[in-house]
């Protein structure tokens, strides 16, 4: 069960408490639960990005200095709600849409901000986005794609190189340096963010391996709740990846 979402990693369900697995179907973990679960925070986060979306754009059309408040605060708020949550697994009924409607304020903020400088990318992204998903679910549950070993292998290593590239453009941008293969829209920079993509909608099929193996092991009902907010954050990333992406290319 190995998953490139740091939240849905190998030892998941290996380290829950003895109790991890349940004698009583009721009290145990269920796929359409799950479904219903990842259902409710969609909604949560449609509803705090539409509020963040209306306060960053004002009434002339342009960005209000509160799209970096929003932008700022629900990213590192969703961090941190997200450690949280990885850490504190039977916390995650609560956490989970806790987080969901921080990450909204997050992705509102900077979707409105796309959305001025490239009109229509938002609702590319999310067409994307969400086309993205249910083609994998139909791969992987029509058995096109199998999360074999080798695969996890692959799309695991592949994450955590992108995760330490994206580090180390962090902690050089406060010296002033740009990596150019991330940011820049040249034609380098949009394979770049094509692989990034590609890499993000591959994390989804080890989502639902991950969550389809935690119903079959019986683990407790609020990993229900886990499980819908592992595959969110993955719904995240390849939202965000999806909007640099069309952006590079709008660019060109």
């Amino acid at each position: 069960m190995r998953s490139g979402n740091p939240a849905l990693s190998e030892s998941t369900f290996l380290d829950l408490s003895s109790g991890a697995v349940v004698a009583r179907p009721d009290q145990a973990m269920t796929l359409n639960g799950t479904v219903n679960k990842t259902g409710i925070l969609l909604l949560l986060t449609v509803l705090t990005a539409a509020f963040a979306w209306s306060q960053t754009v004002g009434l002339d059309g342009q960005i209000n200095p509160a799209a970096k408040l929003y932008a700022i605060g629900g990213a590192v708020g969703g961090l941190i709600l997200a450690l949280v949550t990885v850490f504190k697994k039977e916390w995650s009924p609560v956490t989970a849409p806790a987080y969901a409607l921080v990450e909204g304020f997050f992705l509102g903020a900077i979707s409105a901000i796309f959305e001025m400088r490239f009109p229509g990318i938002v609702f590319q992204a999310v067409l994307l986005t969400f086309g993205t998903l249910f083609a994998l679910l139909f791969a992987y549950r029509s058995g096109i794609i199998k999360a074999t070993e080798n695969f996890k292998l692959g799309v695991v290593a592949a994450t955590g190189g992108i995760a330490l590239l994206y580090l180390a453009s962090f902690v050089l941008g406060f010296f002033n340096i740009n990596v150019p293969v991330i940011h820049e829209a040249s034609w380098l920079g949009i394979a770049f963010s094509l692989f990034v993509v590609v890499v993000a909608a591959l994390n989804l099929v080890l989502d639902f391996d991950f969550i389809e193996s935690g119903v079959e092991a019986g683990a407790p009902k609020y990993m229900e709740w886990y499980g819908a907010f592992g595959l969110m954050v993955t719904l995240v990333w390849l939202y965000v990846e999806f909007l640099r992406l069309l952006s590079k290319i709008q660019q060109r």
